[in-house]
């Protein structure tokens, strides 16, 4: 358990939690706050335990809280991406917004929701061209750079990853669905 939260291992944040003697503070596994000296530290399989031992929760990690810290950071970044999703953005964008580093930010926000922050906004930005190509006549070009994308080759490319077909399949297929 020491080795885990050396590590800062967030996959054991729920299983155990590290109480500190001379702080009366405990934490997750994951916490980023500096490490206490390990004779100070005990450890506990509960939040009750730990509680009725007389700790009171970290205000960093928050391990009484049942989602995880930093779901606000990650709901900050997606909601700056919807709002922002026709801009060209780049990472330092997304980090001076939310006031953490391009890494850090990157490392969490794939850590919570298994994605990086770029490919989130092009699942966005597809969605959007989706909806376009349904409802509008406008066309593959202008749909491209009316949802943000830069070029027209990277748009063809990330709207077949997303949706495993072109946005003229995709268009026709829809039209199809519509008629019959």
């Amino acid at each position: 358990m020491w080795e885990k939260i050396m590590e800062c291992d967030y996959k054991y944040d729920g299983l155990f939690f590290t109480a500190v003697k001379t702080t009366k503070i405990y934490c997750r596994p994951s916490c980023r706050s500096r490490k206490p000296k390990k004779v100070n530290v005990e450890f506990y399989q509960n939040i009750e335990d730990v509680e009725k031992a007389g700790f009171r929760a970290c205000k960093r990690c928050q391990p009484e809280v049942e989602h995880s810290p930093h779901i606000g950071l990650v709901r900050n970044v997606i909601s700056f991406l919807i709002n922002h999703y026709k801009q060209k953005i780049l990472l330092q964008d997304i980090a001076d917004h939310v006031g953490v580093s391009p890494y850090y930010l990157e490392r969490l926000f794939k850590q919570e929701t298994s994605e990086t922050p770029r490919t989130y906004l092009e699942k966005i930005r597809v969605d959007k061209a989706a909806h376009l190509l349904k409802n509008t006549k406008l066309t593959n070009l202008e749909i491209c750079y009316e949802v943000g994308f830069q070029s027209p080759s990277n748009f063809y490319k990330v709207f077949r990853n997303v949706k495993q077909c072109s946005p003229s399949e995709y268009r026709n297929r829809e039209l199809q669905y519509e008629m019959g």
